[in-house]
């Protein structure tokens, strides 16, 4: 056991395995200049030696280099000579075992459990919480065997099972040091973090306890993260349950859990218009953002294998070129992660595994093209947009409508109000007498059904389309309804690329009074007629179908053509089905091309 070895033991195994070419001692400050709050918590650190300390700070504001900073303190006295990371994906240990290197401490992140020893040539090991719950006593042995730091990124999944728990208590619960790190100190269930230390608060509730917190709106007030624009898309989406019962809704209408699931589910589909039209308009971001960023890159987040293929194969259709396509069972997801985050390509396509701990400062636009809608998840996955790399960069992510997501972007923002102490009256008294982390472990551990009832419900996808809604920023809504394609999206999604975040909501405000006035010039515009030169904004499906009629019953009779063959005709040239189940969408583009053709 690690409490019973002495010092000559300790002396005997660093004098066997540690290279003398490569010494255990790393020079202080190898880790270069930090950032105020990792030197305020450094300071903290080295001024109370603790045995375990848990910092949770905002994804992108530094917290490798915080932990590395500490290790090569600790290696530098020699209250350490052993490092051993604990990271959730095969990708990370690689990540960490790149950015110690820089530092002057060697990691081997391809260490197995059928090695049983460390190689002389390194510090330690990087190592992922499932390897050490395969086998604790053997991780028991090599933190044991040393003067150990263990360092444990995102310690939440520490509390991913009962046997993930108890195994990191086996293997390091002797470790002469632990420090622990989260970006989001929450869980979506009760279970107990390990090593993290509990209180009761005022209710008698237990909540986490962290030793130094640095949350996202003291990172923007430093410019340590970028502001988040939300681009909202909702639009009308039709399926068919397992009864064969045709049912149409309102993606953004409050509707049931059942029926919000359902529709959310149909505007997902890789086949459907929603998400077709939502990631042209992330492309379309994209492009203006890289004439000011040309490297800015984008991710779209999918919910599980068939749906990232799909929607890889729809931005190849789209934009030409292959996206990078992560997917979990791919023993190359790794490199090709670290390959797109060095390159300049335009998007990358992933599961749910890109939404933690990946480091991709340059992406810039991202599409929430998942089901999960759990707090955790939610914070995780915008974690991946706001890592600032130049004075002014912003990030924007694309999501459906749907009430749940509306909240959580919401509540980002308003977080972020707090923080800034720019708080309302109505926000003081939104969970008051709670701290922020609080009330981001509270949310959490409310049970989350949709997700799973999405995932079980069999149903088939019918049609979708989608239409822009508003921009969520700051806690504040901005624009109106607008279809897709038209010049009032085209304000939100022309917003420069480079924007101070102090002048990003006057900007949106202007924005929105712009699009508001061509809405009012439409409405105002006639011909010498009397009839108006564009559709009305929000025409109904039905109202859509009668024009179409009218105009297939003009064309049919200058052509001299039955009217089924002109629909035919409309049909192969537009795409999509018959009249009757075609959409908004697409029964407006046939509008449009035999307008073209009587003008």
């Amino acid at each position: 056991m690690a409490s019973n070895r002495t010092a000559h033991q300790v002396g005997t195994y660093a004098a066997e395995h540690l290279s003398p070419a490569f010494p255990n001692r790393a020079p202080r400050g190898t880790a270069g200049s930090l950032r105020a709050w990792q030197q305020e918590a450094l300071d903290l650190y080295m001024e109370k030696q603790p045995r375990d300390f848990l910092a949770t700070a905002t994804p992108g504001a530094g917290k490798t280099t915080f932990a590395l900073r500490i290790a090569t303190e600790l290696l530098a006295d020699s209250t350490v000579n052993r490092i051993i990371v604990v990271a959730p994906t095969d990708h990370l240990k690689t990540q960490w075992a790149e950015a110690a290197a820089r530092v002057g401490i060697r990691l081997d992140p391809k260490f197995s459990n059928n090695q049983g020893g460390i190689s002389r040539e390194y510090h330690g090991v990087a190592v992922t919480y499932a390897q050490v719950a395969m086998k604790p006593y053997l991780h028991e042995h090599l933190c044991g065997s040393a003067r150990t730091l263990v360092i444990m990124d995102e310690i939440h999944h520490g509390g991913d099972s009962l046997t993930w728990g108890d195994a990191l208590h086996d293997a390091y619960e002797h470790a002469d040091r632990r420090l622990s790190l989260t970006g989001t100190p929450f869980r979506s269930d009760t279970a107990a973090i390990p090593f993290v230390r509990y209180e009761r608060d005022g209710d008698g509730i237990r909540v986490s306890k962290a030793d130094y917190s640095y949350g996202y709106g003291h990172a923007l007030a430093d410019g340590v993260v970028r502001p988040v624009m939300f681009m909202a898309y909702s639009g009308n989406v039709r399926w068919r349950d397992t009864y064969g019962e045709e049912m149409a809704a309102g993606l953004a209408d409050d509707n049931t859990k059942d029926i919000v699931s359902q529709a959310w589910r149909t505007a997902l589909d890789p086949n459907g218009d929603w998400i077709q039209q939502v990631i042209q308009a992330a492309d379309r971001r994209l492009s203006e953002i890289r004439e000011e960023v040309p490297d800015a890159g984008g991710l779209v987040i999918a919910t599980d294998h068939e749906a990232a293929r799909g929607y890889a194969a729809l931005i190849e259709h789209l934009t030409g070129t292959k996206p990078a396509l992560i997917l979990s069972d791919d023993k190359g997801a790794s490199d090709r992660i670290s390959s797109f985050a060095a390159s300049d390509e335009r998007w990358m396509v992933a599961v749910r595994m890109v939404s933690e701990g990946v480091d991709v400062p340059r992406l810039a636009v991202g599409v929430y093209a998942t089901s999960s809608s759990t707090p955790l998840f939610f914070a995780q996955a915008i974690g991946r947009f706001v890592r600032a790399r130049r004075k002014g960069e912003t990030a924007t992510v694309f999501i459906p409508s749907v009430p749940k997501l509306a909240a959580l972007a919401h509540e980002l923002e308003l977080e972020r109000d707090h923080a800034l102490d720019r708080r309302t009256k109505e926000e003081e008294n939104l969970g008051a007498g709670m701290t922020p982390e609080e009330r981001e472990l509270a949310e959490a551990q409310r049970e989350e059904d949709a997700s799973s009832e999405l995932t079980n419900y069999q149903f088939e996808a019918l049609s979708s389309e989608a239409r822009f809604e508003r921009v969520l920023y700051d806690g504040g809504d901005f624009g109106y309804a607008a279809e897709v394609g038209s010049l009032e999206e085209l304000e939100y999604l022309g917003l420069p690329g480079i924007l101070e975040a102090e002048d990003v909501s006057a900007v949106l405000e202007a924005r929105a009074k712009k699009q508001e006035s061509i809405q009012d010039a439409r409405a105002n515009r006639k011909l010498h007629d009397g009839h108006e030169t564009v559709q009305p904004l929000h025409r109904t499906l039905k109202e859509q179908r009668s024009v179409l009629n009218s105009l297939v019953g003009l064309y049919a009779r200058q052509k001299d053509m039955p009217h089924g063959k002109v629909h035919g005709w409309l049909r192969a040239a537009c795409g999509g089905p018959a009249v009757a189940q075609a959409t908004s969408h697409q029964i407006q583009q046939r509008i449009d091309m035999l307008r073209k053709k009587l003008h």
